[in-house]
């Protein structure tokens, strides 16, 4: 299933957050949506969702989902959101819980997106035994298990630290190299908008246009730190996002 944004402008009474926005999302594929803060990324995300809806234009789903897909838009946040009082396993189950999927059917799905994120020997620790990047891998894991047609990441590395960081978008690239999803990936971090991006969609600031959509053609599973062409692709990011973060950093002072 392909997303295609057409026109897509949204004000909040006079005070306009987004422009013109419009972007095709193709089915298989990770975009990645960077800019300056306060340009719209996470509003932008929101519309793609269905929580909300935009002043102008329209967000449109091409195509059908997956055939086993439980939940077509699905997100992963930041702060991961998980329940505390639910182990890894009740975590994952809970998604499934509310598809009515239960028994031999929901122990299987369990299984495998344990397996497929490393979590099987954890999967009765409750997210208090976890580390921040454990965490994020159950709140990944929750997402898969729903085998959604898009998936939406709101920062999701953002609260991690860099090691971590490191890691988790390893874990990442492993899981789409196995079995290609689709998400659309907000981020401030440049370097993992090269490192997981086949396209990276650089927004003006406030209000949010889009400056240019830069693609990415090295393989996914050949990106690593320290290359020397993703590192050239982060310089020329922030060449086309310095003065655009400058001038929304001076405006967030100014208000």
């Amino acid at each position: 299933m392909d997303i295609r944004l057409s026109g897509v402008s949204h004000s909040y009474d006079d005070f306009e957050v987004l422009r013109d926005i419009s972007l095709d999302i193709p089915s298989g594929k990770i975009v990645c949506i960077v800019g300056p803060s306060g340009c719209g990324k996470s509003t932008l995300l929101r519309f793609i969702g269905g929580l909300e809806k935009p002043t102008r234009g329209e967000v449109l789903q091409i195509g059908s989902p997956p055939a086993d897909c439980l939940n077509p838009l699905t997100y992963i946040f930041q702060d991961f959101a998980l329940l505390p009082w639910r182990s890894v396993r009740g975590n994952i189950s809970l998604v499934l819980e509310d598809q009515g999927i239960r028994g031999p059917r929901a122990e299987a799905i369990i299984a495998d997106v344990l397996t497929r994120t490393k979590l099987s020997e954890f999967h009765k620790a409750l997210p208090k035994q976890l580390s921040g990047g454990m965490k994020q891998r159950v709140a990944i894991a929750r997402a898969l298990a729903v085998n959604p047609a898009v998936m939406l990441m709101d920062e999701p590395l953002s609260a991690l630290d860099s090691q971590t960081r490191e890691l988790l978008m390893d874990d990442l690239v492993s899981l789409w190299s196995r079995t290609p999803f689709t998400a659309v990936y907000v981020t401030h971090n440049l370097a993992e908008a090269v490192r997981l991006g086949h396209s990276i969609v650089v927004m003006s600031r406030r209000p949010g246009e889009i400056r240019e959509v830069v693609h990415l053609e090295t393989p996914l599973d050949q990106r690593h730190y320290g290359d020397s062409a993703l590192e050239e692709k982060q310089k020329y990011l922030w060449h086309l996002m310095r003065e655009e973060a400058r001038a929304a950093d001076a405006e967030l002072v100014h208000v």
